[in-house]
């Protein structure tokens, strides 16, 4: 007999009442699942969509009913359905009937260790699946866990196994083993899951008590609650538990408030319910109220740190280079109108740079692919070719130019080599990989591309850290004492090689300052991040592929979480795990900065 209760709010004198009552979706008849009539050893059932699904079992025979209810809107009148279900029978007796809340599996727990599944979908059995390694041990008791998707087995040796449905290679899904736990020595006689948490309660038969969370996996508390064979239920919000035993009963208060955290739950490989295999995974809200927390940094510090490190592959190099140039070959005048022009572009806000990489640059990118490429690789080429040109004109000619103003001929250069490569990108997708760059990535090469994606972040954030680390290098660099590079000239030494072995040397303090100052600004920025990446927590150095960083994740979620929840928790202890990041790499940086200057302090 299937009845539900119901909560009926009425509103007699604007007084809110709460009438409760029982109601029968189904008919208030018996349901008869055995033809014969036989008594019913086990019962499963599950409601889906208007569908129940019902299975029952006398000794080693299954019987499974599926019942089906339409109401029609107009008239209130309800049309019931009925339908047996042929099934493979079983050879042994039963233990225990469990249908998922999808009404796809339906698991059955015979013999001594024995579970038979079978794919309701289309009502053939799946497999048979030996539960427990040792053939002395036999299951004691099964409970699915909040969800229904893990089945939580306890057996006689006192120990308790997750299972759950995983798709392999081939399509095929298997029952597997995930996790287990241990509670003692004595059977397990019961298992409590909570109902709004992947957590479980489970009793022994020496009256033993043990809490524990599945995801976490995690023995919170064992404690011996009774003196042999005992009872439990627990309270809606697992903060009660009643215990009955020898006809008593005792009432416990749990404190158990965030048993989701553990060290492998934020840092480790979790194998998820619904998952293929174990993974690192942030997803820390769900439209549905069952589902399990997946609140992994491992994705969010690696998002971090490939944001920062393609930043930094093209920064540190323009940054340091730049800083030297100006610093040491380029003429005074000059010095004084193009270091504050580049200083100026740290006063430039992120969220505009974040903004226009998100918006503008991302699509951009992805429309010209091989021009990006040609740009970056063509660039370098052009200079040097200029470079090798220019000390081929006559003397003449060079001497013309004042020294430390070479440079200015460059701008001409640099501007043809990028807009020759940008002009060219078409023809060169259509040349080279058949009028698409990215399907030809994706394709051919199996490289996943997104278009927020790293190399965004790393042109985009690129250009704000550049003059963070140039401005500090190049104060680095000027600052190296003139006696030094004079005393170098007089000797024979040629301007590179003074550069090379003396001014490099000895500001290399600075310049190992300025890198570690400027990748702590790129680990801790956050708007460029946000807007110009998609925020897809996933771990690949695919420069093509999205990321979450700590910052960006914490600005997006805080907002919204519960104050003092598990998530709330988690996100400050991101922002702890952003700050000891930057703390750690500023106390190194400091460290090799003090061993460069005490070692080229000599000079």
């Amino acid at each position: 007999l299937v009845f539900e209760h119901a909560y009926k709010i009425t509103y007699p004198n604007d007084v809110k009442t709460i009438s409760p009552s029982v109601e029968y979706p189904f008919g208030e008849a018996p349901i008869g699942l055995d033809p014969q009539g036989r008594a019913l050893e086990h019962v499963g059932l599950s409601l889906s969509s208007g569908t129940l699904m019902l299975a029952g079992s006398t000794g080693s025979e299954l019987h499974v009913l599926s019942l089906g209810r339409e109401e029609n809107l107009m008239t209130g009148e309800v049309t019931l359905s009925e339908e047996r279900v042929a099934l493979p029978q079983i050879a042994e007796p039963i233990k225990a009937l469990i249908i998922d809340p999808r009404q796809m599996w339906l698991y059955v727990i015979n013999g001594r260790a024995t579970a038979d599944v079978f794919d309701m979908r289309s009502n053939s059995l799946n497999g048979r699946y030996k539960l427990l390694a040792d053939g002395k041990l036999e299951v004691s008791n099964v409970t699915g866990l909040l969800g229904g998707i893990s089945l939580m087995v306890g057996d006689s040796s006192g120990a308790i196994q997750q299972w759950f449905m995983v798709r392999e290679a081939d399509g095929k899904a298997e029952l597997k083993s995930i996790r287990s736990f241990q509670l003692s020595d004595s059977p397990i006689v019961q298992i409590l899951p909570e109902e709004r948490r992947k957590g479980f309660f489970a009793l022994d038969a020496k009256g033993n008590l043990g809490i524990f969370h599945s995801t976490a996996h995690r023995t919170l508390l064992v404690e011996p609650v009774a003196d042999g064979q005992a009872l439990a239920a627990l309270s809606p919000r697992a903060n009660r538990v009643l215990i009955e035993a020898d006809g008593k009963l005792q009432r416990l208060v749990i404190d158990n408030p965030h048993p989701e955290i553990s060290w492998s739950s934020l840092w480790g490989k979790v194998w998820y319910e619904n998952y293929d295999a174990p993974g690192y995974v942030w997803q820390s809200t769900s439209a549905s109220t069952d589902t399990e927390p997946k609140l992994s940094l491992a994705p969010l510090a690696f998002g971090t740190l490939k944001a920062a490190f393609y930043a930094m592959l093209l920064a540190a190099p323009l940054a340091i280079a730049a800083a030297l140039y100006t610093a040491y070959f380029m003429a005074p005048a000059l010095r004084r109108k193009v270091k504050p022009v580049i200083e100026l572009m740290e006063a430039l806000p992120t969220v505009i740079l974040g903004f226009f990489a998100g918006l503008f640059l991302a699509p951009y990118v992805e429309g010209h692919l091989p021009g990006i490429f040609s740009l970056l690789i063509f660039t370098p080429i052009g200079i040097l070719l200029a470079g090798y040109l220019w000390s081929r004109l006559p003397e003449s000619i060079r001497l013309s130019v004042p020294d430390g103003w070479e440079s200015v001929l460059l701008i001409p250069m640099i501007l043809l080599v990028g807009f020759v490569s940008l002009a060219m990108s078409g023809h060169l997708e259509n040349w080279m990989f058949d009028g698409n760059m990215r399907l030809w990535l994706s394709n051919d090469l199996g490289i996943a591309f997104d278009q927020r994606n790293a190399l965004v972040v790393g042109l985009a954030m690129g250009f704000a850290v550049i003059p963070t680390i140039f401005s500090i290098a190049e104060d680095a660099v000027f600052s190296v004492p003139k006696s030094l590079t004079f005393g170098s000239l007089a000797l024979g030494a040629t301007p590179w090689q003074t550069l090379i072995r003396v001014v490099i040397l000895t500001a290399s303090p600075g310049i190992f300052s300025a890198v570690m100052i400027g990748m702590g600004r790129a680990v801790g920025e956050t708007m460029i991040v946000l807007m110009a990446t998609g925020n897809t927590a996933i771990m690949d150095m695919n420069i093509f592929e999205g990321l979450r960083a700590l910052a960006a994740n914490v600005a997006v979620e805080m907002p919204e979480s519960e104050v003092g929840g598990t998530h709330y928790r988690v996100l400050f202890l991101s922002a702890l795990v952003l700050l000891g990041f930057t703390f750690v790499m500023n106390t190194l940086a400091e460290l090799v900065r003090q061993r460069l200057r005490v070692k080229y302090a000599s000079l």
